[in-house]
């Protein structure tokens, strides 16, 4: 919350102009010498500026009235970084140093601390435009901050949790699964990267002028964010969200073992709640579904990363009692860093290719129906071939062999908080995929159940059109030399396609 405004604070008189001049009642007043703030009054207002000043000064800042080259932290308020760079081509204000361009939240913060807090993406305002002087006979002026190009593929983005345009994609994601449940694959595609892009920003969207450079924001894009910045809220999403179909549909497709085609038929059958359709004799479910409604309360609640690593140990025990080497990883949304999903993912590979391998995913179930672990499981067998090309699909499905199961987790393996579990409870129903992939494949195994989703569709959409390239969960395969390319790490895929690295919590696209 900003401080309130003082009317009774005049501001100070302008002094002439003197790099480094400290505008502070002493040297001794000031506590965080390598710390020089300069507050833009633009969109601001003078009154407010000298305010933020005063306060800033009581808290041991060094404030200066005046631009100056000592100036390490530009901060403003209302402005996106192209309007501070703009302000001070105007002003023909030249800075040599490279200042931090702030949103004003941050200087709040620190005044709230008492000292300088730590700058993360929702406050730096960052520059997308070029401003070289095409007027200038001479050589392009350098801007005081470097120019950010975003690239339309997820995979050259890095895209940590820390979202901070949160209010415009929840409103793409619902848009996105309004257009998924109506199998409108173009328009589910264009909400989908337009969220993804924005989770990536290091800054906020508070004008359409930020959005100026941003791929993947098309017309119909830009009318709802534009919506929202001014109303706070998008009258499509409002609509999506109150329109029986889309309600239905989200509630069908949250049991397990519901897909598109069933939610279609109960929604056509007139049903429009859970307990309409188990109580209806007419229809037919199949075990995935029974095993979904029996245990819908645990699978629909969020599994905590406790419960995670609870399961992780458990999976380990069991694979290991048959395959002492077996290399075993927890992928998806918790190996990128996400504290809560909503199932865990492993992925199992060994370096001896047995025939105890080939039976080991059956010899688990096995164990744990003895051990009263298993409450629901689907085994899916291999049909993974070595020379088979990849996949030209961006969502193609793998063909390893694989378990998807429903775990009896016991409330005393879980060492932290249980506030998720049924009062009286000693277990909870967890839903777990175990993937067994053969060891030379494991890289690419690796990469792929990692995700996130969208991570995933634009690394693929990269290989084929940029580097005319196929990649998908078993192998990478190069059009031009017509070969397959080896990896033994998710670092030597990404080498052979020439893209940087990008650490899994970087890839929450």
């Amino acid at each position: 919350m900003d401080p309130p405004r003082a009317s009774h604070l005049s501001p100070r008189k302008k002094r002439p102009r003197q790099t480094g001049a400290l505008m502070a009642s002493s040297l001794q007043d000031i506590k965080f010498q390598d710390l020089v703030i300069f507050i833009l009054e633009k969109k601001m207002g003078t009154t407010r500026r000298a305010f933020l000043m005063e306060l800033a000064r009581r808290k041991g800042f060094r404030v200066e009235n005046e631009l100056s080259d000592s100036v390490t932290h530009i901060v403003a308020e209302n402005n996106s970084g192209s309007d501070v760079l703009e302000w001070l081509q105007v002003q023909k204000i030249q800075v040599s140093s490279q200042p931090e361009l702030l949103d004003v939240s941050w200087l709040i913060e620190c005044i709230g601390a008492g000292k300088p807090v730590e700058m993360t993406g929702k406050h730096q305002l960052v520059v997308r435009r070029d401003y070289s002087d095409s007027t200038n006979p001479g050589p392009p002026k350098t801007p005081p901050i470097a120019v950010q190009k975003i690239s339309q593929y997820a995979c050259q983005r890095r895209t940590t949790l820390n979202n901070c345009n949160q209010i415009f994609t929840d409103a793409f994601d619902i848009l996105a699964e309004n257009c998924e449940f109506r199998e409108n694959e173009d328009s589910c595609v264009t909400f989908m990267r337009a969220a993804s892009v924005l989770k990536s920003l290091p800054f906020t969207i508070i004008s359409m002028k930020d959005t100026e450079g941003i791929p993947c924001l098309g017309s119909k894009v830009k009318g709802i964010i534009e919506e929202i910045i001014e109303d706070g809220e998008s009258s499509e999403v409002k609509a999506v969200l109150n329109d029986e179909r889309y309600q239905s549909f989200k509630l069908f497709t949250s049991v397990f073992g519901v897909g598109l085609k069933t939610s279609e038929k109960w929604f056509r059958m007139g049903f429009r709640t859970l307990s309409k359709v188990r109580s209806d004799k007419s229809l037919k479910f199949t075990r995935m579904q029974k095993a979904g409604f029996l245990y819908y309360e645990d699978l629909v609640s969020c599994v905590t990363r406790a419960e995670a690593e609870a399961v992780s140990v458990l999976v380990k025990e069991a694979v290991w009692a048959f395959l002492p080497d077996a290399f075993i990883t927890m992928t998806g949304g918790f190996r990128r860093g996400k504290k809560m999903g909503h199932d865990v993912d492993f992925l199992i590979t060994s370096p001896g290719s047995t025939e105890d391998e080939e039976q080991l995913l059956q010899k688990v179930m096995n164990l744990w129906e003895k051990k009263g672990l298993l409450l629901y499981y689907d085994l899916v067998e291999s049909t993974f071939e070595k020379l088979r090309l990849p996949s030209r699909k961006v969502d193609a499905l793998d063909h390893f062999q694989k378990c998807f199961l429903i775990f009896k987790l016991p409330r005393q393996r879980v060492d932290s908080d249980q506030s998720s579990w049924q009062e009286g409870k000693t277990w909870k129903a967890i839903r777990v995929d175990l993937v067994l992939c053969p060891y030379e494949r494991r890289a690419f195994a690796l990469l792929g159940w990692t995700g996130s989703r969208q991570f995933e569709r634009d690394l693929r959409r990269y290989a084929t059109h940029e580097r005319k390239m196929i990649l998908d969960n078993h192998a990478l395969y190069d059009k031009t030399k017509r070969i397959f390319l080896k990896a033994e790490s998710e670092e030597e895929i990404f080498a052979h396609l020439g893209l940087d690295y990008i650490e899994p919590w970087e890839r929450n696209a």
